[in-house]
């Protein structure tokens, strides 16, 4: 059986991301620069229910990713709820990457990131 590919709400991407472009908003004009900021900045972008499936927990992901399956260490068996959550990594507004993180019982179990974060 194949595995179900589970889906980050839109809205909660794009919240994300018009976050990170509003902190930097009229703040690269060389009077508002400040050194130690580096421009980079991860909001979050929501969390889904998800179900661990042959070992694995399969993800359509936001920005151009596309489908990846992370895997779940075999202590936790199949049918376990977890819950799913993304960030939206940026530089100076402009989206760069995801982090993504599988949680089960509260504990983060898997952290992958995408691009650059």
């Amino acid at each position: 059986m194949a595995n179900e590919f589970h889906s980050f709400d839109d809205k909660s991407v794009q919240a994300a991301l018009d976050a990170a472009r509003a902190h930097f908003d009229g703040a690269l004009d060389a009077t508002a620069v400040n050194p130690a900021d580096d421009g980079h900045l991860a909001v979050a972008g929501g969390c889904i229910a998800v179900t661990v499936e042959n070992g694995k927990v399969c993800l359509n992901l936001p920005l151009g990713i596309g489908k990846y399956c992370l895997p779940i260490p075999s202590i936790i068996p199949n049918g376990t709820a977890a819950e799913a959550c993304l960030h939206i990594c940026t530089t100076f507004g402009i989206p760069t990457g995801v982090r993504v993180t599988i949680s089960v019982a509260g504990k983060v179990i898997v952290t992958k990131t995408f691009g650059k974060c």
